[in-house]
């Protein structure tokens, strides 16, 4: 099998030593880490690859359990959030891969006064931060097998990322524990994937993946929930394409279930959710350079929520209609 056609049929199961966007947030950006990638691990002896991935999310409507709850459930009202992901992923042999994600968040966050931010309770302010994220460092294996299509991974995500917010006007916190770039925590990262295909040329394939994450270390009175990240697709290779060494098109499944977040500072009634989101997306080989991009809506969504506003002055998650994904990798 070649490694052109082997790259091909892993364009969305990189989770584990390609570009990935190595997000970590209570309000469903882990999501992020799983699906939509280039590549697997090289076959080449050694090498590097180096990455830059864009992800953007526009969270603006409450989501109570099963269906979408009243806005004015919810104190919070929008999180947009552009995602700047610097990585790049050395390969040892055949068999051993190390990879490192350095997310940038460029966050705006509006949110309900309570008389300690910006103005008088009850009246909206807006606030913004640009500021780092959870750096991840993930070892995979990918030696059961010759043509790499299966592999476990693991490894640790660190607390470099923003975990106290910025204060406002007068003196309150703009930001919520668990709209913060970083978790302060550090959390042991295990995943694994495998590829099959549906022809002998292994121009049409599938994959599935997975990842689990668990918060072991914590700060600031604050868990992040375990979370669960998975995808399932199908990849098919146009092959040379115009001035394209390679074109892919692909379809894939992703599912985020992720229990409760913990501690005095975190909202556990209104923290833990299942999604369940599906989109097409396109891989582009030019030279040495491959472009990757992807939309996912979600199908079926399911957030924790107190049970009414009474209960903590707020009910319900912010969800995004849909997720963006846009990569371009660079193999040395």
């Amino acid at each position: 099998m070649s490694r052109s056609t082997i790259g091909v049929a892993a364009l969305a199961a990189a989770l584990f030593s390609a570009p990935g966007a190595a997000l970590a947030c209570a309000c469903g950006c882990g999501v992020f880490d799983v699906g939509s990638g280039t590549f697997m691990p090289s076959t080449a002896s050694s090498g590097f690859t180096g990455w830059l991935t864009y992800n953007f999310m526009n969270q603006n409507q409450n989501w109570e359990g099963a269906r979408a709850g009243p806005a004015a459930d919810n104190t919070d009202k929008r999180i947009r959030t552009e995602f700047i992901t610097l990585g790049g992923e050395y390969t040892f042999n055949p068999d051993w891969t190390l990879a490192v994600n350095l997310p940038l968040y460029d966050r705006f966050f509006t949110s309900t006064d309570d008389g300690t931010v910006a103005g008088p309770a009850g009246g909206l302010y807006s606030a913004h931060l640009f500021a780092m994220g959870d750096l991840q460092v993930m070892a995979t294996y990918s030696g059961f097998v010759k043509d790499q299509t299966s592999g476990l991974s693991f490894g640790l995500k660190l607390p470099t990322g923003l975990y106290s917010s910025p204060v406002g006007p007068l003196g309150g916190p703009e930001f919520d524990r668990d709209t913060l770039p970083g978790t302060g925590s550090t959390d042991l990262l295990l995943g694994g994937y495998h590829l099959g295909y549906f022809d002998v040329a292994h121009r049409f394939s599938w994959f599935v993946q997975a990842r689990y994450d668990i918060a072991f270390a914590t700060r600031d009175a604050y868990r992040p929930g375990n979370e669960l990240d998975a995808a399932a697709g199908v990849s098919y290779d146009l092959g040379q394409t115009g001035p394209f060494a390679d074109v892919s098109v692909f379809a894939q499944m992703l599912d985020s279930w992720r229990l409760h977040d913990t501690g005095a500072n975190a909202d556990p009634l209104n923290s833990g959710y299942e999604r369940v989101l599906v989109g097409p997306g396109i891989s582009l080989t030019l030279r040495r350079v491959t472009f990757t991009g992807n939309v996912s809506i979600p199908v079926y969504q399911h957030t924790n929520a107190a049970a009414s506003p009474s209960v903590e002055g707020t009910a319900g998650q912010l969800v995004a209609p849909e997720l963006l994904t846009l990569q371009a990798s660079y193999n040395f």
